[in-house]
């Protein structure tokens, strides 16, 4: 049996306002992030199989762990088959105060406002076909 490649965690002083940044400018991504740094504890990459109404393909998902993880922005682990994923908010909270709140309140105002107009729409194409 083939061993597994060790997973790779940027150290804290080693992460990027650059590499963060272009990490969370996939919209898949920021979702993901947002997710688990509400949640606040571990979750498995298969919870994440369906983002915004949207399924995502198993080895998508891989890589877009991949991009956080590299950035610096989530620790995951291997327990079996399973990936475990958290947020490491705090570490990089003291690297780069407000840097990621702003970023993810930036985030939620944007899907509230994705969100509104998504019902717009459907009132207005029921209203049409009415």
């Amino acid at each position: 049996m083939r061993a597994m490649r060790p997973l790779i965690h940027p150290a804290i002083e080693d992460i990027t306002v650059e590499g963060i940044l272009h990490a969370l400018s996939d919209p898949v991504r920021v979702s993901i992030y947002a997710s688990l740094a509400a949640s606040g504890c571990s979750s498995i990459c298969s919870n994440f199989l369906e983002i915004s109404d949207r399924s995502i393909p198993k080895s998508t998902l891989s890589q877009h762990f991949r991009a956080l993880r590299e950035a610096g922005l989530v620790r995951s682990e291997r327990q079996g088959v399973e990936m475990y994923n958290s947020s490491r908010c705090k570490e990089i909270e003291q690297r780069f105060p407000g840097l990621l709140i702003a970023i993810l309140n930036a985030h939620n105002v944007q899907a509230a406002d994705f969100a509104r107009t998504a019902k717009r729409k459907q009132a207005t194409r029921k209203t049409k076909s009415a």
